[in-house]
């Protein structure tokens, strides 16, 4: 990852967000400017990076020790990130939002094209293919180890769903599902069966598309 200084200054996350709007920046890079400026022994970018990977890893509800406790992170850049995090859950939910087609989930998951990990998320849905919440289940290449069912379902049964989708982005690029994809795609369906959660559909995506099971009469 470029330090701060290594990056043109029209390139930087303040003055790309100016010239481009804030939708055209990484989470990482939103983050670099709520962050605003690093420390003399950590850089805005590395400290962006650090925070946004203990998001990445499920914990999206930090507390301020929590915070504190990652490295370049004092009282100040704690408190802004908490702030932040609980005005976004105050005033943009994605609880509501319907889902006609499968490509309808996209504006919720597609920041996470461009990890550099496998990011398995599940969307909880209602009787009435209403959005009640979207997780990251995991991190990391995705197997039948890190997807289990008691993991996939375990808020969803919670959340008193009665359908879920299933996503996962592919960093090398390739859309088209391996084996193993198809597998962990059976397996989910078969314990949704059981469980009365309908798995409507599993979403393979990049930073230039998608591939939907649904659509291609794979699920």
């Amino acid at each position: 990852m470029k330090r701060i200084a290594e990056i043109p200054k029209l390139d930087r996350p303040r003055e790309k967000l100016l010239q481009k709007g804030a939708a055209a920046l990484s989470d990482i890079e939103l983050l670099a400017v709520l962050l605003g400026s690093g420390t003399k022994k950590h850089d805005v970018m590395a400290v962006a990076g650090r925070i946004l990977k203990v998001l990445d890893a499920g914990n999206e509800k930090l507390s301020m020790g929590e915070l504190r406790k990652i490295e370049g992170v004092g009282p100040a850049k704690a408190a802004l990130v908490a702030a932040a995090m609980e005005f976004t859950r105050r005033r943009i939910r994605p609880e509501g939002i319907k889902i006609s087609f499968p490509a309808d989930i996209l504006p919720l998951i597609c920041h996470f094209a461009d990890r550099k990990q496998e990011h398995f998320l599940c969307i909880s849905l209602n009787g009435a293919s209403e959005v009640i919440a979207s997780r990251v289940v995991s991190v990391g290449l995705v197997n039948k180890t890190q997807v289990h069912p008691r993991e996939v379902f375990a808020d969803p049964i919670t959340d008193r769903a009665t359908a879920i989708i299933i996503a996962h982005n592919h960093p090398a690029g390739e859309l088209i599902p391996s084996q193993e994809d198809i597998e962990i795609t059976r397996r989910l369906k078969a314990a949704g069966e059981t469980l009365g959660i309908r798995l409507v559909d599993h979403i393979i995506f990049n930073q230039k598309g998608y591939y939907s099971f649904l659509e291609h009469g794979e699920i």
